[in-house]
């Protein structure tokens, strides 16, 4: 008869690992206010969080907490995102802050649902996605 295996899914989840291991950087500076940059992207989200001069302080991206694949894009994923920076901006005193939003990927609202659920006030949320004027060069007419 033998043993039954049992498969288990990988990718599924966050790996706590590297949660832990992005945790553990301290934040240098202690700030009242600062700026929340959320770009997704179809396949990928990357959070920034920065000072109002646009000095980095804490960033992450699905692809950093173990998410692979078409699970990068997902909105869990970008609120596991939203999550980590949260406790980040909480470690560092940011009572305020602004959003910027750019991208059009399914994680935009997740990432910054999660961050504000730790009582952080939102002032302003701005949607900076690049919009074309006059779209790509129309290719050549064929030659038969």
């Amino acid at each position: 008869m033998g043993k039954k295996r049992i498969v288990k899914k990988a990718g599924s989840t966050m790996d706590q690992g590297l949660k832990a291991r992005s945790l553990a950087k301290l934040v240098k500076r202690k700030l009242t206010h600062g700026v929340l940059h959320v770009e997704a992207t179809y396949n990928n989200t990357k959070v920034t969080l920065s000072d109002l001069e646009g000095n980095t302080l804490a960033w992450s991206s699905s692809g950093a907490l173990g998410f692979k694949g078409a699970k990068k894009g997902t909105p869990f994923a970008a609120s596991k995102i939203g999550e980590l920076l949260g406790e980040k901006a909480l470690q560092a005193g940011i009572k305020e802050i602004d959003v910027i939003i750019k991208g059009v990927g399914s994680g935009r609202e997740g990432a910054l649902r999660a961050f504000i659920a730790h009582g952080i006030e939102v002032r302003t949320i701005k949607d900076r996605t690049p919009i074309p004027h006059n779209g790509p060069k129309a290719p050549k007419p064929r030659r038969v």
